[in-house]
């Protein structure tokens, strides 16, 4: 049991690793205001898109939904970041993170738009059409507000696990919150730093998955 302690729980320690986790804390906030923000962009592009009365870009935008849901983002976050360069496009860890996160967040929010959108009805189309509203004002003032309100918990619970799954930037070097706990854990043989960031993402998720448990019994009413 002591061991246990002296090897996860240890304060001193964490006392010591904490000015190093609490950078890691900043650049995980930085990132995540980055690949969030874009992954709702592109998700609602990409959504719109996929309703297009082309054939083909619809078939592009699915095939484009398809891969990117299928790919682990491990693995594109690699090929992003050691691919690039051979293309002669050496780029940073932080800018190899968006683009992946980019393309995988995408189309997981592409999909929950289009549920969205799809829960609007047509008449509600029609009588935006008939007040002298073109199609895109319709979209824009009509369909999406209401459509983001029905998928809103939806959302918030895809941005949860896109924080969560920043830490993977950690393998191109982005000196977020667990790669600042696996360093601290490498320069003092010990495993409490880690604990320590788990605990710190425990504090950075838990008000926002409360208030996600709120909105989705508000919606459910």
């Amino acid at each position: 049991m002591d061991l246990l302690i002296y090897n996860f729980f240890n304060f001193e320690i964490m006392a010591e690793a904490y000015p190093l986790l609490l950078r890691g804390v900043g650049q995980t906030l930085l990132l995540c205001a980055a690949v969030i923000p874009l992954g709702l962009l592109g998700g609602l592009i990409v959504a719109l898109a996929a309703r297009t009365r082309n054939t083909v870009l619809r078939y592009a935008v699915i095939a484009f939904i398809d891969l990117f849901r299928a790919v682990p983002p491990l693995v594109l976050l690699i090929f992003v970041y050691a691919g690039l360069p051979f293309a002669g496009l050496d780029i940073s860890p932080f800018a190899a993170v968006c683009i992946a996160f980019l393309l995988n967040n995408s189309a997981y929010f592409a999909e929950i738009f289009r549920a969205g959108i799809e829960s609007i009805g047509a008449g509600q189309t029609e009588a935006a059409r008939s007040t002298g509203l073109g199609p895109f004002q319709t979209m824009g003032y009509v369909v999406l507000p209401q459509a983001t309100r029905n998928v809103l918990p939806d959302l918030l619970s895809n941005s949860i696990e896109v924080v969560k799954l920043t830490s993977i930037a950690s393998v191109v070097s982005f000196q977020e919150l667990l790669y600042s706990a696996d360093m601290a854990r490498s320069l003092t043989y010990n495993s409490s730093p880690l604990v320590m960031a788990a605990a710190m993402y425990l504090v950075i998720l838990w008000p926002v998955v409360r208030i996600l448990s709120r909105m989705e019994h508000r919606v459910g009413q």
